[in-house]
């Protein structure tokens, strides 16, 4: 609604900047326009119109403007076609309602989270994380543990995801980057979110499982390599006192051996 008339100033003014190059947007010029005026460029239907920092913006019109002659004091009632996707269907008595609770002065209204940017003044936005998360055991025993505490795992094919990679929940997609590297995609949101901190945890703890291995195998062959080591000290020590040849292993068993000396 122009105040005043002819768009000039005022609030007006600045919502008609803001909401010009959307068509579902309308104008009303309650009055009669001068020459010169904003008001009266809109009336002409101009491609574009200049906007009060000097930028030129571009308007979204349709071919329907309208000059209708009113009494003075004639009522005007104005009537819009709006559909929220969460008023299609009456709900029923115990039915649960999803969507956004937005507050607007003294009312609440839901909305469903696509019909915000059309009755409110918000938006949404959509936010994608990526997190890659060193691994180096196979990539088939994080699909089967996955398996194993969840329901739904899906192989994703290869023409898809540019590798191996599988679908966890419907929700998040894990792929398989290197040797040494995963990856984890998803949109965020507490669901998400929620699923993703799981499977981190989960790859996390299998990883640290892994190198145990390794690190058992490693010390059991420095216990080999030192015993060795200690078992030529000895037989140089017994050799430096007794000879070359009065110095003889005579039984091993395990990690133990029995040497003899001499005739004894």
């Amino acid at each position: 609604m122009a105040s005043p008339s002819g768009l000039q100033s005022g609030l007006s003014r600045q919502l008609f900047e803001i909401w010009c190059s959307d068509k579902k947007n309308a104008c009303v010029i309650p009055g009669n326009v001068v020459e010169g005026t904003l008001a009266k460029t809109i009336i002409n239907e101009p491609k574009e119109v200049t906007l009060m920092n000097g930028i030129t913006a571009s308007l979204n019109m349709q071919s329907n403007t309208k000059i209708i002659s009113l009494k003075n004091c004639q009522s005007v009632e104005m009537y819009f076609n709006s559909e929220k996707r969460l008023a299609e269907k009456t709900p029923e008595v115990g039915e649960t309602v999803g969507g956004l609770l937005v507050k607007k002065t003294f009312t609440y209204q839901i909305m469903a989270p696509d019909d915000l940017h059309v009755f409110s003044q918000l938006s949404t936005e959509n936010i994608s994380q990526r997190i890659t998360i060193a691994y180096t055991g196979a990539f088939g025993v994080l699909e089967h543990r996955l398996k194993q505490i969840l329901e739904s795992v899906e192989s994703l094919p290869d023409e898809e995801s540019e590798g191996p990679a599988f679908l966890v929940h419907e929700r998040l997609t894990m792929k398989y980057e290197s040797k040494k590297h995963i990856s984890l995609h998803w949109r965020s949101d507490p669901i998400r979110d929620m699923v993703s901190d799981f499977v981190v945890a989960l790859v996390l703890n299998i990883s640290r499982e892994i190198p145990k291995v390794v690190v058992e195998s490693e010390e059991a062959t420095k216990t080999e390599e030192n015993s060795k080591k200690a078992e030529k000290v000895v037989h140089a020590l017994l050799v430096s006192l007794l000879g070359d040849g009065e110095v003889w292993r005579e039984w091993e068993t395990g990690d133990k051996c029995r040497w003899k000396c001499g005739a004894s």
